[in-house]
């Protein structure tokens, strides 16, 4: 078996061809293992066909269960959830009293992994819910998932009290997962620019700084309005801390969980002895970010102790001078979108088929059938790929993608 081997034949359970479809509610599943851990990246909605909350929740859940136990997984070794809410202020509180029901009932006593949780409403499968989950199986008793490590924020709205975040050992590597980090401030700069200080706090506790975050994900209430002030604010954040190596990123619309904040934050950081040099993802079809007042890198390439990761930033239909293409026509800028993380990939020695996760955000519902149509004439299909409606950062923008992909380590075979 080679050191990182992807199983592209359960890349949709139960399905032959491989490919998957938005309005399909069976889980997708992308395993790769490498020299000291398995790693699922999949994706669970609700098989129950109702439009009762509580039960899309509970029979998502239960789904979840059912994909771990196959793969002889277990919740204790959930990195991370991401949950994807068609009403946030409506059904926040009815999903999660479901999740605490199936815990307690198949799992008691388990502490639930950290969930990321965001109003960005699925489409496809008519479902109020959806779930993105990473799941780390230690081939060792020395690398495993560490408790949770929470601060206090200086935030008195009485919904973030404390801040989870999971930490797993790989080796003398500690992966940190984190979510729903959020920051006080009377307008966006204060609020984004306190945010980034509570996601630095939570970082020292675990151990690490701002300069360990590989990947970050910024929601937005009011993309339109607040979307330069976020970029004033990350730049000054990461002016002060000497950041010169920006991370993958993506900033999108979304609701926060907690109804206080416009603004909530997901971070992604490795803390090694070794330090992992990672190198910043470019295209001659894309400008870098930076030049038009966005901090982040089109994408970040990291190697760990398990794999070669290709984190692929958010990306639209933006062509080499930074400006917004075919606009008004989705079905063409889905197409530029994909030449552009496609270009990301090959300059890695990567393409579609080494991808194991995706976000794909859609500014219009209705734009969803023409998006799918596009992914599966190019392959970008068969991994696990959440499908949400959000808006996007510029207004002429009908939609953006961001990817994972691995890649063995040096000097072991690549997936067949």
């Amino acid at each position: 078996m080679p050191l990182l081997e992807s199983d592209r034949r359960s890349g949709h359970l139960g399905r032959s061809d491989g490919h998957a479809s938005v309005d399909d509610p069976r889980p997708l599943l992308r395993r790769v293992s490498g020299p000291e851990a398995d790693e699922l990246h999949f994706l669970c909605r609700p098989a129950h066909e109702t439009t009762d909350i509580a039960l899309q929740a509970e029979s998502l859940y239960r789904e979840m269960f059912k994909l771990l136990e196959r793969e002889g997984a277990s919740p204790a070794t959930v990195a991370s959830e991401t949950l994807f809410l068609g009403d946030i202020g409506r059904d926040l509180d009815t999903i999660l009293d479901a999740r605490r029901k199936v815990y307690e009932e198949i799992e008691p006593g388990q502490c639930p992994p950290v969930t990321a949780i965001i109003g960005q409403p699925p489409l496809g499968t008519g479902a109020g819910l959806e779930l993105s989950g990473h799941a780390v199986i230690p081939h060792s008793p020395e690398s495993r998932a560490k408790a949770e490590v929470c601060c206090t924020p200086s935030c008195s709205c009485g919904a973030c009290t404390q801040l989870p975040a999971r930490l797993v050992s790989l080796g003398e590597q500690t992966h940190l997962q984190a979510g729903n980090i959020y920051g006080a401030g009377k307008d966006a700069f204060e609020q984004v620019h306190a945010m980034f200080c509570v996601a630095e706090e939570l970082l020292r506790e675990a151990g690490m700084s701002f300069q360990d975050v590989v990947r970050t994900w910024i929601y937005m209430r009011d993309m339109d309005r607040d979307y330069a002030e976020f970029n004033r604010a990350r730049r000054e954040f990461f002016r002060t801390r000497g950041i010169e190596l920006m991370p993958a990123s993506t900033g999108i619309g979304g609701e926060p969980a907690a109804a206080a904040h416009d603004f909530s934050m997901r971070l992604y950081a490795v803390k090694s002895p070794v330090p992992l040099n990672p190198k910043t993802m470019s295209t001659p079809t894309l400008n870098e970010a930076w030049m038009y007042g966005s901090d982040f890198s089109r994408g970040l390439k990291a190697q760990d102790t398990n794999k070669i990761a290709l984190h692929v930033s958010g990306t639209a239909s933006i062509d080499e001078a930074g400006l917004t293409v075919h606009v008004g026509d989705v079905a063409a800028q889905a197409e530029r979108m994909l030449v552009n993380i496609s270009a990301l990939l090959e300059a890695q020695g990567a393409s579609f088929r080494d991808l194991v996760s995706a976000v794909v955000y859609v500014k219009n519902a209705d734009d969803a059938p023409v998006l799918q149509t596009v992914f599966q004439k190019h392959g970008f299909d068969g991994f696990p790929c959440t499908l949400v409606n959000a808006p996007i950062c510029r207004p002429d923008l009908l939609c953006e993608a961001e990817a994972l992909a691995l890649l063995p380590l040096p000097g072991s075979a690549k997936p067949q």
